[in-house]
């Protein structure tokens, strides 16, 4: 492994996390709220749930009630006020559908002087779930989903029909009370009713859209569950105001400006990067042979989400599989590198945020007797980095606004 090289990479992902922290940004969203005289209830669902929460609980002094829904081992402390729950991602579990029931219980029965304080980060559509379905057959389309290939929006457009909750549901429960929304955007183009698959905005996708996902990944649905695929969600809703606080270009600006202080030009090829994660890393990789004899210091960044299709039983993550992807053509150039890292600190069902890959890691992994094609092939990304010393582990940042991947030439 280059060790200089690491080190550029690991301070350009630890400056450009540090600028997408949701703190200031809800503080900003908060700082000017006031109460209609009534209730004030906090619901704060998704992978930064509780850094917004927190925020929000220091501008605002105090709520009447409140819950935070995240992803385990997300909650750092206690929230005066606040009863923090943690739950399963990226299939929604038991504990998901109980802390869902609990804050529908908090905000039911509020009055139109009541207000909902609703902080919604990525990862909310498996964190606050009301399932429409048994939830065993829940989890089992929310598996399908992932094992295919579909995009967030895809997958969305699904589970809003089959949740009691997402789609403008969750917004409707709370009338008459006003919801106050603060968003922290994880998917490209920042569409409202689609993150955390919109629980307290007006639906955009429609029903034939939702049937003609069903056939187009073959997903297997019960009665019950293809007839909700008929049901209209909510087109309106007049009792709640939203903002939206952070994205992926932010994510992408910041590790431009990390990127420019260590001396590197960077060059943002895109910030709605959606492919296929092994076609993004040998598309990074090709672009760093173009350029690593030039004897320039060049940085190029793309930030979005991509896919995995699952054709193996290993363990990994997109940002993980991006990574190796790009590790055979790198081999033997000593001055590039490729990284991707998950802003929320998770990548996959693993404890790595991301992965690392160099001039030198074909080289290692063959001395360990690993064929990456093979690795590829099984999803295992994971074992794979390991071996080489080429995870990224950040542990749970606190914020959520997509993935950035960076392609290093010194």
């Amino acid at each position: 492994m280059n060790a200089i090289l690491r080190q550029k990479a690991d301070q350009i992902i630890r400056e450009s996390l540090a600028a997408v922290m949701p703190d200031r940004a809800v503080e900003k969203a908060l700082k000017d709220f006031r109460s209609a005289g009534g209730r004030t209830v906090l619901v704060a669902a998704g992978k930064a749930a509780w850094q917004m929460a927190a925020a929000a609980v220091r501008v605002l002094g105090k709520v009447d009630d409140g819950i935070v829904i995240t992803k385990y081992e997300h909650v750092k402390s206690e929230i005066p006020g606040v009863e923090c729950r943690e739950a399963g991602h990226p299939v929604p579990d038991e504990n998901s559908f109980a802390a869902t029931e609990k804050a529908l219980e908090k905000v039911s029965g509020l009055s139109e002087k009541d207000t909902v304080i609703f902080l919604l980060s990525g990862g909310g559509s498996a964190l606050f779930e009301k399932p429409l379905i048994p939830g065993e057959e829940l989890q089992d389309v929310t598996k399908q989903l992932l094992a295919c290939g579909a995009d967030i929006v895809e997958m969305n457009t699904i589970r809003k029909r089959l949740s009691g909750v997402k789609g403008g549901r969750f917004g409707l429960a709370c009338m008459p009370a006003k919801v106050y929304a603060v968003v922290l955007s994880d998917i490209l183009g920042d569409p409202l009713d689609m993150i955390a698959s919109g629980p307290a905005y007006p639906d955009s996708s429609t029903c034939e859209q939702a049937k003609a996902i069903v056939e187009k990944y073959g997903l297997q649905l019960s009665e019950k569950a293809r007839a909700l695929m008929e049901e209209e969600t909510p087109k309106c809703l007049t009792n709640v105001t939203t903002q939206i606080t952070g994205s992926v270009r932010e994510l992408c600006q910041a590790a431009e400006k990390a990127a420019e202080g260590l001396g590197f030009v960077p060059v943002l090829l895109t910030d709605e990067l959606c492919c296929e994660a092994r076609e993004a890393g040998s598309m990074l990789a090709s672009i760093l042979r173009t350029h690593a004899k030039e004897g320039r210091k060049l940085c190029y960044i793309a930030g979005g989400e991509t896919v995995v299709h699952l054709t193996g039983k290993g363990k990994g993550g997109r940002n993980q599989e991006l990574a190796l992807a790009a590790a055979p053509l790198l081999a033997g150039i000593p001055n590039a590198c490729v990284f991707s890292v998950g802003s929320d600190g998770t990548d996959g069902p693993t404890d790595a945020a991301g992965g690392y890959v160099d001039g030198d890691t074909m080289a290692c992994l063959k001395e360990k007797g690993l064929d990456v094609f093979a690795v590829l092939k099984d999803n295992d990304a994971y074992a794979a980095l390991a071996a080489a010393d080429g995870l990224i582990v950040t542990g749970p940042t606190g914020t959520n606004v997509n993935d950035v991947a960076v392609a290093l030439v010194d």
